[in-house]
């Protein structure tokens, strides 16, 4: 008979994990940055609807060409959705990882992130300094 055996791998999955200071503090800071792409997801589909809406400041008698600001609008507003979708993805998979002691920060989300918010960027100044001068005149706030 054996005092100190070692414990099958059925019962290491069975036995609950110890919650110390440190993996709390570890879960809490996860979550915080969760809520930060949250915000960020917010923010860009706001930006969004701003951008779509910047045409109703004109009178509105003045012509308006469709023009390409929805396209941008909407490239922000899915932008900010992917964002909520990839987000909530990475902060189970961090979750688990915490919980597994294995976490590896991924250079890959804050490649992808900067990439499609340089995109956009580039997106808004085009479509900013494209618009007419003349048209800019005809902007009437009440």
């Amino acid at each position: 008979m054996q005092l100190f055996s070692k414990p099958t791998a059925a019962e290491e999955k069975v036995k609950p994990k110890k919650r110390t200071s440190d993996r709390i503090r570890d879960h809490l800071a996860n979550e915080r940055t969760y809520l930060a792409w949250m915000r960020s997801a917010i923010a860009l589909m706001g930006f969004g609807v701003l951008i779509v809406r910047l045409r109703l400041l004109r009178p509105p008698m003045a012509p308006q060409p469709p023009g390409a600001g929805w396209k941008l609008g909407l490239a922000f507003s899915v932008v900010g959705m992917l964002t909520v979708l990839l987000s909530t993805q990475h902060y189970f998979a961090v979750r688990k990882d915490i919980d597994e002691d294995s976490y590896e920060p991924a250079d890959r989300w804050i490649i992808l992130s900067s990439l499609a918010l340089l995109t956009l960027g580039a997106g808004v100044i085009y479509y900013v300094f494209t618009v007419p001068l003349e048209s800019l005149n005809t902007i009437m706030l009440e």
